[in-house]
């Protein structure tokens, strides 16, 4: 036992001793009132014997309770116990030196009986002090013997059998009540012991939860600077492609281009599903419940996974429904795409079917026919990058983060998600999500998605990497816009200086040349213009506090890298709702 710990222990013996003292030391005064007066009516010891005895018993209780209250007023520290121990071995001392010697003065010379009755009393006193002083036992060692030797030494004084039977019993009581202190003593002490391995557990758990906490915000942070450092040529890259791609070019050359802008949206996919999860544990998605038909978002998705399952001789389908439910369409979207296209992906032959069972809630189901899920693996796919049958980490076959994210998204919107499954019969997934009883509020065209616009816009982008200043720029002439870059806000206000015309865009990089950041710049630059310009502001990073603050931005968030299909959608929807709202385009 470590010195800590001994004196821990040693402190809680001594605390529990003077915690349990008050209530023998009042016994042990109430007694000696009794038997005093109870001998002094008999007329077998005179009075002033018995008040001497009293008065000496009233004496040390009294002293007693002054060093319990003065234990209790200090709370003294585990490295002082020595110091109290040594002072209620001393008051246990005291105490029974004062029933020892005392009690002899209340021996009645011509009545054995009385006598025979104060040794009783004198050795029951010895043996209820196990509960009040065996805590620690050097201290009850102490009372017990200071009361038992000096009245069996006078018993065995006694030249009668009577007497020495008694003096011979009383040495035997000694004995077994010292080894019946000495077992209170050991559980108890076993029992502090368990306590302090307890709390050390306790401490320790705590302590690594503590690491895992901070291993875990170091793993974000390198991350986030991984991510953010990874993600500005994988963007710039993707801009390159999407410009390259307007190019007049051969066959070998089409080719070559697809082939590199399909590399890229395989890291753009691994990219986001990393970022999800971010902003999922991040806190900063939040549900907007809208009420919707939930057949036009299965339409949707059952279009855009029908090319794979052709692919796959597999036949994809989908069981019309005509309710609406109340949900977060497009969270509710990224679930069953997942829950569809694993469906695909691990369904070799047969077919996937689609549909809803309507009850209190309605119950979204995706079955298939495909190898299915063991018991003891169906929480374990519920976790980050587990795969079900793919050690060599096959990338062809998904990342493994999409029903972790799935996990997370149905409890954001609180739809329960169970699953059904026979190993080689195939599985089923079952959404529970409440059925709306109001008007829908998006409408099956929005859901599908609004349509292009193709105005020519002037743009301005704010990027500190000149790689992706060429890349954007090239890519937005590409389509038709007047683009106009810089590598700062100062450098883009020199640059506009002399304009009239109001920007129909900002683009803006969230982390700039040393503290500047794309939010001020974006609210400078409207501030110059004195209107509230539309504006895309792009990241890389993946830190929740940089994600929540972006988030809470009045911008419209872009995670790189930034596909062109999905930066030209965010221009197109952009520009439709700033027309709509009557602001510049």
């Amino acid at each position: 036992m470590s010195i800590l710990h001994h004196d821990k222990l040693r402190a809680e013996q001594v605390a529990a001793l003077y915690g349990n003292a008050v209530e023998g030391t009042v016994g042990s005064l109430i007694a000696a009132a009794i038997l005093s007066g109870m001998l002094v009516s008999l007329g077998a010891v005179p009075l002033p014997a018995a008040v001497i005895f009293v008065t000496l018993v009233f004496g040390q209780s009294m002293t007693r309770f002054v060093l319990i209250r003065a234990y209790w007023k200090s709370r003294p520290a585990p490295p002082d116990w020595r110091r109290w121990a040594q002072r209620a071995i001393a008051s246990t001392l005291a105490g029974g030196l004062t029933w020892g010697f005392g009690s002899l003065l209340l021996m009645s010379p011509s009545r054995v009986e009385l006598q025979f009755i104060v040794l009783l009393v004198c050795a029951g006193i010895a043996a209820g002090a196990i509960t009040a002083f065996a805590t620690y036992l050097p201290a009850y060692y102490c009372n017990l013997c200071s009361i038992m030797v000096p009245t069996t030494i006078w018993a065995a004084s006694h030249p009668d059998v009577l007497h020495w039977t008694y003096a011979a019993l009383a040495t035997l009581w000694t004995a077994v009540i010292a080894m019946l202190a000495k077992k209170h003593s050991e559980i108890l002490n076993k029992s502090l012991r368990l306590q302090f391995e307890n709390l050390d557990l306790a401490t320790n758990l705590r302590l690594q939860k503590e690491k895992a906490e901070e291993a875990s915000i170091a793993k974000s942070r390198f991350l986030a600077s991984a991510s953010h450092d990874l993600r500005q040529p994988v963007h710039a890259l993707s801009m390159f492609v999407g410009a390259l791609r307007t190019r007049q070019m051969d066959d070998d050359a089409r080719r070559l281009v697809k082939q590199i802008d399909d590399s890229v949206g395989a890291l753009d996919g691994l990219f986001t599903s990393l970022l999800d999860i971010s902003r999922l544990d991040a806190g900063v998605i939040q549900a907007q419940f809208q009420s919707f038909p939930i057949l036009a978002l299965l339409k949707r998705i059952c279009r855009d996974e029908g090319a794979e399952a052709t692919r796959k001789n597999l036949k994809l389908t989908l069981i019309p429904c005509s309710l609406l439910v109340e949900s977060d369409p497009v969270l509710l979207e990224r679930i069953l795409r997942n829950l569809i296209s694993n469906a695909i992906r691990y369904t070799d032959n047969g077919r996937v079917v689609v549909g809803c069972r309507r009850g209190e809630r309605l119950s979204v189901e995706v079955w298939d026919s495909g190898r299915g899920i063991a018991p003891d693996e169906r929480d374990l796919i519920f976790q980050e990058f587990y795969q079900v049958g793919n050690p060599e980490r096959d990338r062809s076959r998904g990342l493994g983060l999409g029903l972790a994210i799935v996990a997370r998204l149905t409890d954001i919107l609180k739809t329960p998600l169970t699953l059904q499954s026979s190993a080689g019969r195939g599985s089923v997934f079952k959404l529970s999500v409440p059925i709306s009883q109001r008007e829908p509020s998006v409408t099956m065209q929005e859901i599908d998605g609004p349509p292009a616009a193709a105005n020519s816009l002037f743009i301005l982008v704010i990027d500190d990497e000149v790689a992706i200043q060429t890349s954007m720029q090239s890519l937005l002439i590409s389509w038709g816009h007047v683009v106009t870059v810089a590598g700062s806000c100062q450098d883009m206000l020199a640059q506009i200086a002399d304009f009239t015309v109001v920007p129909d865009l900002i683009i803006s990089d969230y982390r700039l040349r040393s503290t500047e950041n794309g939010i001020e710049t974006i609210q400078q630059l409207r501030s110059e213009f004195n209107e509230n310009i539309p504006a895309i502001l792009m990241t890389g990073d993946t830190a929740p506090n940089r994600i929540r603050e972006a988030s809470e931005s009045s911008c419209f968030l872009m995670h790189k890298p930034v596909s062109n299909s999905k930066l030209r959608a965010a221009i197109t929807n952009l520009t439709i709702a700033s027309t709509r709202s009557g602001e510049p385009a």
